[in-house]
């Protein structure tokens, strides 16, 4: 039997759990990348999970105190991660080694419903679909910066970076303010500007007043010095305070090229922290969905009732984005099913009859 790459990460018997989930989340319309599936140990799992996902990426000692934090909360009991699925084309997913077979089948059915969400959302339509090849390459400069000026410099300045990495425009992939300059073409800051100079025709002695008048010659000196003054400083404020420093900032260009690394990446993550209710509640919705309906075998019931209801659990203390997403597409889905929507059902005022509203419209999936 000829066995797909993407089937080929994993033992017989999970290449066997992969093609079922998937085949049932296609059959529901779900609409996704190729995905990977990397069988890791918890430790593994845990160093990729503080790198964001991806391995490669740039060293810093932050991704250290996310890695101590994740395998202190998992050796404690406090804490576990299920799964982890990286937006890419194609997708990658991690499953724990230590999991068991209903574990599995319910994180690949909830990966699938990440994938289609990565793939079919507006806010990840910008998103680069190579961020693992991207990834590695940032994390190859930044390794020859540091040898080059040493780790601690550029280290430093990585902590800089990383304090204004929220300060980004989040609609500015959709929304064009203005024409958009190469990245990599980094303006001189250390260059001394020569003064603007009018341009002067050749003209006889008696004739330069009349041909180059000192008027137009002042306005147009004028004109240059407000040129080199809005190159200097934008004409308007700008919401992306990560562009506006590589653009006016008086910055080495081993400084600009790490800025422009990492405000690339804060696009890259912004659309997770966007939609993560969405994204968690469409991903629960769906693992819910195939696992009742075609994944748990008679004796799983109880192990599958039980991982999904802790996953689900609400706290007095924070929010659960796993339960209020799928609440709200549930929510969804009933009022459609239902009919509650339209000119009639809004105009409505008995609320009782409202609530009891039931067109048999049919119309929740």
């Amino acid at each position: 039997m000829i066995v797909a790459p993407h089937y080929r990460q994993l033992p017989p018997e999970l290449v066997e759990v992969q093609q079922q989930m998937e085949s049932h989340a296609r059959r529901y319309g779900l609409d996704f990348f190729p995905t990977i599936f990397e069988m890791v140990d918890a430790e593994q799992l845990h160093s990729i999970a503080a790198y964001g996902g991806f391995p490669t990426r740039y060293p810093h000692w932050r991704f250290g105190m996310e890695y101590e934090q994740l395998s202190k909360g998992y050796s404690y009991g406090l804490q576990k991660i299920y799964e982890m699925v990286i937006n890419n084309d194609p997708c990658y997913a991690y499953l724990l080694a230590a999991n068991g077979m209903t574990d599995h089948k319910l994180v690949m059915a909830h990966v699938y419903g990440h994938c289609d969400f990565f793939k079919n959302n507006a806010w990840f339509s910008q998103t680069t679909r190579k961020m693992i090849d991207e990834a590695a390459n940032h994390g190859n400069r930044i390794r020859r910066y540091m040898d080059r000026f040493g780790v601690e410099e550029v280290e430093n300045f990585i902590d800089c970076c990383l304090s204004i990495e929220d300060l980004i425009d989040i609609h500015s992939p959709f929304v064009k303010r203005r024409e958009a300059r190469d990245k990599y073409e980094f303006r001189s800051n250390t260059d001394e500007a020569a003064p603007p100079a009018p341009t002067r025709f050749a003209a006889k002695g008696y004739m330069d007043s009349f041909v180059n008048p000192r008027e137009a010659m002042a306005d147009e000196v004028a004109r240059k010095r407000q040129k080199v003054t809005d190159e200097v400083f934008p004409a308007e404020p700008m919401r992306d305070v990560m562009l506006f420093l590589l653009e006016y900032a008086p910055l080495k260009p081993w400084q600009l090229d790490v800025l422009s690394i990492i405000r690339d990446e804060a696009y890259y993550f912004a659309p997770q922290a966007q939609t993560k209710i969405m994204n968690e509640g469409w991903a629960t919705y769906w693992h819910s969905t195939i696992m009742t309906r075609h994944g748990i075998e008679p004796a799983d019931l109880i192990c599958y009732a039980d991982h999904c209801s802790g996953t689900l659990a609400g706290s007095q203390t924070r929010l659960n984005p796993y339960k209020l997403g799928v609440e709200l597409f549930r929510d969804i889905e009933d009022r459609w099913n239902r009919g509650c929507f339209g000119e009639d059902y809004e105009q409505c005022t008995d609320m009782r009859a409202k609530r009891e509203w039931n067109t048999h419209a049919g119309l929740g999936r």
